[in-house]
């Protein structure tokens, strides 16, 4: 009893088991992300304490593993009677523990074989074959990022350039607050990253590690993980973040994203096409694509066009949660377009669909009134409406035009015929 005592005391407050420049490395809740989270190597590595005394009995062997896989395998030992934050992140419940840091190394493995330098020597050779057979076949040698399972598409997040990125952009940002030890936010992984991928060039989704960088997961006041907030697009304050309240599936996240974009964006703009460049701006980066063709200005003044454009942003409007693309043109100006989704030449106003990368495409044979467009639209949406392929399957040449200024049209002025010098008196002309 004296003993245990004894030891209790004397290394409670100590390193103790291990020499600070030995093989074995020293990891603390301060140099522990880095060296093993974020470093490229795989990792051995003992919880212990140093009143242990299994712990104490390994040191020897420990130390020659260590000493065995230099250059190989990082072999690492962390105090967790005095770092017992580090030790409950691993969910450490006695002592020694021994996890093995490899592919994944938001998931380490428990080490069960023998605690002999032979067993973990062959441990960490096994550990290093697999990674290196990942890196092989094209998976990443390195697992060192933000959130486990993470794609180019979710952003790292820090606290120096949290502002930056998050507070100072007009995006509309998600934010997952993590730490990389908890069982939910490594189930969310995977989600966030294919949502990140599927809602590149509308939403930003980041991941900030909360237990490396305390200073934001504190103002934003994240108490467990994950904790995912939602920043507007449009200008921010640190104050700005809401709480996401969606799902945890990738889907969930995407469509809470998207109708938060569609909340917070103006109804889409009814643009006049007048030139390639505008129409393939507006039709091959979006869905789907609403193309109208209005009357001749002679056949329908300002007043009437003016009419017919109020129309389409006003279903424009109702229908503005799914990134359409909105245009028109005057009758006859773009007739390729025109013939490709077949509406020319049975009356204008005409309306059709398209999708620039199925290159099918469908037209309104009803009235052309909000109610009319609404209802073929809406019908289009949950797929119900015919369509047809894109006539030629491409995208048809588009011509330059000077846009509308939005005036009535005028009739060509006549040239006055000078008839001074003719003789129109008929009895004058011989039989």
């Amino acid at each position: 009893m004296f003993r245990v005592l004894f030891l209790a005391i004397f290394f409670g407050s100590s390193w103790a088991l291990y020499p600070s420049r030995g093989s074995v490395v020293e990891l603390t809740p301060s140099n522990f992300d880095n060296l093993v989270i974020k470093g490229d190597e795989i990792w051995i590595v003992e919880f212990f304490a140093p009143w242990c005394g299994h712990c104490q009995n390994l040191v020897p062997e420990y130390t020659k593993a260590a000493n065995a896989l230099k250059g190989i395998v990082k072999v690492g030992a962390v105090n967790a009677d005095e770092h017992k934050e580090l030790a409950g992140r691993y969910e450490v419940r006695g002592f020694p523990t021994i996890k093995i840091f490899g592919t994944n190394k938001y998931k380490p493995e428990d080490y069960q074989g023998a605690r002999n330098a032979e067993g973990l020597v062959n441990a960490g050779l096994s550990a290093a074959k697999t990674k290196a057979k990942s890196a092989l076949n094209g998976g990443s040698s390195s697992s060192g990022s933000s959130s486990s399972d993470s794609s180019d598409d979710v952003i790292e997040l820090t606290d120096s350039n949290f502002d930056k990125l998050v507070l100072q952009s007009d995006d509309m940002w998600l934010v997952e607050f993590f730490a990389p030890w908890c069982g939910h936010c490594k189930n969310l992984a995977p989600h966030w990253a294919k949502a990140a991928t599927e809602l590149k060039g509308k939403v930003k989704l980041g991941a900030l590690d909360a237990t490396a960088h305390k200073e934001k997961a504190s103002l934003y006041e994240v108490q467990g993980y994950p904790t995912i907030k939602y920043f507007a697009p449009g200008a921010k304050t640190s104050s700005s973040a809401e709480e996401y309240n969606g799902g945890r599936t990738s889907s969930e996240i995407v469509q809470w994203a998207l109708d938060k974009l569609a909340d917070s964006v103006p109804p889409p703009e009814v643009t006049q096409i007048t030139s390639e460049e505008q129409f393939n701006e507006q039709c091959t980066k979006t869905p789907l694509c609403v193309v109208a063709v209005l009357p001749d200005i002679l056949d329908c003044q300002s007043t009437c066009r003016n009419e017919y454009l109020k129309t389409l942003a006003k279903v424009g409007e109702k229908f503005k949660k799914k990134m359409w693309g909105w245009v028109w043109a005057e009758a006859g100006v773009q007739s390729e377009l025109e013939n490709a989704l077949d509406i020319g030449g049975f009356g204008y106003p005409a309306l059709a669909v398209i999708s620039t990368k199925k290159m099918k495409c469908a037209i309104l044979r009803g009235s052309f009134s909000a109610d009319g467009i609404y209802e073929f639209l809406r019908d289009l949406s949950y797929g119900k409406g015919h369509t047809a392929p894109v006539k030629g399957q491409q995208i048809p040449k588009i011509q330059s035009t000077p846009a509308w200024d939005g005036k009535d049209g005028v009739l060509p002025v006549e040239e006055d015929i000078d008839l001074s010098d003719v003789d129109l008196d008929d009895s004058k002309q011989e039989l």
